[in-house]
């Protein structure tokens, strides 16, 4: 049964501000939490006493964690893989450039298999990520 007004009318209004706030609310909060989580792969890097910024919105970042394993950008990749990918970038963009996150606890021989292949691709600007060096 409707509600009736003073006047003896059905209520038949529905008042949908409640609901809009609260859907602004959860559109604030998903955009949130959705830029916080895009940070990429959390790598333990080297301190360095200055370091340069590099970003730039179309750089490459190749990433190598604790394990060894490679990642371009936040994607795992094979070696083979990366340079079929970056291949593929420096054909859209000529002066692709890349920077490398190595973990401080790597061998670096894998940062050097990394820096090759960008050689042999004719990447030539090319950065490794260091953080600064806290006195």
């Amino acid at each position: 049964m409707a509600e009736l007004r003073e006047d003896n009318e059905p209520y038949d209004d529905i008042n949908i501000t409640p609901m809009l706030d609260l859907a602004y609310v959860l559109l604030v909060i998903f955009i949130i939490m959705t830029t916080a989580t895009v940070q990429g792969i959390q790598v333990n890097l080297p301190k360095a006493s200055n370091t340069p910024s590099l970003a730039k919105p179309k750089t490459k970042a190749v990433t190598i964690d604790a394990n060894g394993q490679v990642y371009l950008d936040t994607y795992p990749v094979t070696m083979n893989e990366l340079e079929t990918r970056l291949r593929g970038f420096k054909a859209i963009t000529p002066d692709l450039p890349v920077v490398i996150k190595g973990d401080a606890r790597i061998q670096y021989e894998k940062v050097i298999e990394v820096m090759d292949l960008c050689g042999r691709l004719d990447i030539t600007q090319l950065g490794l990520v260091t953080q600064k060096l806290v006195k």
